[in-house]
């Protein structure tokens, strides 16, 4: 008899092969189809995590592992929900008001909302706490200026989602507030940013004096970064970390008569490291479900899931003499992602810091 976790993958499988796509690399930055995550929400594969009268199914956040990865392996279009399913909807549930929940869960559950993150600001590079855009009172909302960039998403958003410092205070980790923008509201300019594939995934995001109600507030005023680095772990610690170059390993694995005896053996060893990386994902997934914010676990993903895809590209390389023209556009595709994906979400030496600071 299938296990849950089972017959969720296999609902996942059926969809992806019944959609009409592409499968990708970075799809979960790459691969935009508004309609098939509403089909995800339809067959509810969406939001499992969160409560049913939120738009959830109170499944576990193991289940909810067991879908992200076969969308990811699958290559699937998955952008349009990914941020607003993984981040934004728990960040909610957590530190939001019942009035903001029920505002914003429902439609990120139905995957009728899409959310991108103002984290990252020019010359801050991966330190959050160097925020400079400010929030300043007004009535009974707030005034929002400053600058975010790298703003994955912000061009086809419903929503932003801004940290932004609303009080001066001498340590730099006090005085940041978490406040949700609407994408189309007076003063907010989105100016794409075009990767050297051509594609536009980034932008920079002004805000020029930005109003937004003040019950748009996630959390407490003033406690921003106390909340925002819980909900790194969220972004951190899932498996688009260490599958995000998946769909061109795959494509190696099924071309016939690819690989050779030493080719297989180094692909063997690349598909112990996916195990091990693999089962830690498992026991992230276990440690949130016991309530556990697993900071430390989620940026020894994060690093260790990088490097892994790196070598997956190097691996990829010295076979492409053989490769056909599918698997030369998923490596270029890869190999163009890479730097990126090393910095999002937190570089290397930032995650090497918060595992030494986690671990003493």
């Amino acid at each position: 008899m299938a296990t849950h976790e089972q017959e969720l993958r296999e609902r996942v499988r059926a969809l992806c092969a019944e959609w009409d796509y592409t499968p990708r690399v970075d799809s979960w930055m790459g691969g935009y189809d508004p309609e098939f995550s509403r089909e995800l929400a339809r067959r509810g594969l969406l939001a499992r995590t969160w409560p049913k009268h939120l738009g959830g199914a109170e499944d576990s956040n193991v289940a909810r592992l067991a879908i992200t990865e076969e969308l990811l392996r699958a290559g699937a279009p998955v952008s349009a929900h990914w941020l607003g399913e993984r981040q934004i909807g728990p960040e909610l549930i957590r530190h939001g008001t019942p009035e903001l929940q029920e505002e914003f869960c429902p439609g990120l559950a139905a995957a009728e909302l899409v959310f991108a993150l103002g984290m990252s600001e020019p010359d801050a590079g991966s330190d959050l706490a160097a925020v400079r855009t400010t929030a300043t009172r007004d009535g009974d909302g707030w005034r929002i200026s400053g600058r975010k960039i790298w703003t994955s998403g912000a061009h086809v958003a419903t929503h932003l989602y801004v940290l932004a410092r609303s009080s001066k205070e001498e340590d730099k980790h006090a005085g940041l507030t978490e406040f949700i923008v609407e994408r189309t509201a007076p003063g907010v300019t989105v100016r794409p940013i075009i990767g050297m594939e051509g594609e536009h995934h980034f932008n920079e995001v002004t805000f020029d004096d930005v109003w937004t109600p003040g019950h748009r507030v996630i959390g407490q005023v003033g406690n921003g970064w106390q909340q925002v680095v819980g909900q790194l772990a969220f972004e951190r610690g899932g498996p688009e970390r260490f599958l995000s170059m998946y769909p061109l390993l795959k494509a190696v694995l099924d071309a016939a008569g690819l690989l050779g005896a030493e080719d297989r053996r180094r692909l063997h060893a690349l598909m112990a490291r996916l195990m091990v990386l693999r089962t830690w994902a498992r026991e992230t997934a276990l440690a949130m479900d016991s309530g556990h914010s697993p900071i430390v676990e989620a940026a020894t993903s994060k690093y260790l899931g990088n490097r892994f895809e790196l070598d997956c590209i190097e691996f990829v390389r010295e076979l492409l003499p053989r490769c056909d023209a599918d698997i030369h556009r998923m490596y270029w595709e890869a190999t163009l992602a890479s730097p990126k994906s090393g910095i999002r979400g937190g570089a290397a030496p930032v995650m090497l810091s918060m595992i030494a600071k986690g671990s003493k």
